[in-house]
């Protein structure tokens, strides 16, 4: 039998126990590389992927966000949300402001030097979306969103 791909980058002698595991260890494989890449663009922009993340968020929004709901929004859970926000507010990325009607709320707002930062940093991080998976037709794209987005509904629906 035939080494694959996958099987040669782990330098794995035997075959994969079963086509579960060869898939996730697959998905596991790829983020681990997207991953890096990606952290090494927002380096060198001074911020790590969740930074970048709370950010993306907010400027999405358009407007002042409750802290609670951009955790609920994020790509990758943070357990340390208040931390994070805390290193954004000290690089001047953001702003917090408690609601006056319920103070245990804090809307978080970016500052324009955040604004400015990501629109430095939406053709860089195009590019790399395209060097990583621009190979790939827009049909295998979304036919991977697909794939992808079935898997991940299956686990959450077997969540506690």
């Amino acid at each position: 039998m035939t080494k694959n791909q996958l099987q040669n980058e782990l330098k794995k002698r035997r075959p994969f126990d079963s086509p579960e595991q060869e898939s996730i260890l697959n998905i596991l494989r790829t983020n681990d590389q997207f991953q890096n890449r990606f952290g090494r663009l927002f380096r060198e922009f001074g911020l790590t992927p969740s930074q970048y993340n709370v950010l993306r968020i907010l400027r999405g929004e358009g407007k002042p966000m409750p802290c609670q709901e951009i955790g609920e929004r994020m790509i990758q859970v943070v357990p340390a949300m208040t931390g994070l926000l805390d290193r954004l507010e000290a690089q001047g990325h953001i702003r917090r402001e408690r609601c006056t009607e319920d103070r245990r709320v804090v809307y978080i707002e970016l500052t324009d030097s955040a604004k400015k930062l990501l629109q430095r940093m939406d053709a860089p991080v195009s590019e790399l979306h395209k060097q990583l998976i621009g190979h790939l037709t827009t049909a295998e794209m979304k036919q991977l969103s697909r794939l992808l987005e079935k898997a991940r509904l299956s686990v959450q629906s077997k969540l506690p």
